[in-house]
């Protein structure tokens, strides 16, 4: 029984780490654009670390509109941006 309680542990964490499951940071920035017309927005971040890429200015895709409805020209923002199909979208904000 315990051996089968190990196989099964052993499966769940190398499922987890094959498919990348893990939390989302959450990365501050300010919004200094909102394009309503092509759902992008520019943001002013810190370093985007799952990324890999240092704090900038840049611009970022907004697919989801309940996110777009949360987001002010001049905010300040927690974000987790990630690439979804080859674009850098916005995929949560606290």
């Amino acid at each position: 029984m315990k051996n089968l309680v190990r196989i099964a542990l052993i499966a769940s964490l190398a499922i987890a780490a094959a498919t990348g499951v893990h939390a989302q940071e959450f990365t501050k920035g300010v919004i200094n654009k909102i394009d309503a017309k092509t759902s992008k927005v520019t943001i002013k971040h810190e370093e985007l670390k799952n990324l890999g890429m240092p704090a900038m200015t840049m611009v970022f895709t907004v697919e989801d509109p309940a996110i777009r409805t949360k987001l002010k020209e001049g905010a300040s923002i927690e974000f987790v941006a990630e690439r979804v199909n080859g674009k850098l979208t916005v995929t949560q904000v606290k």
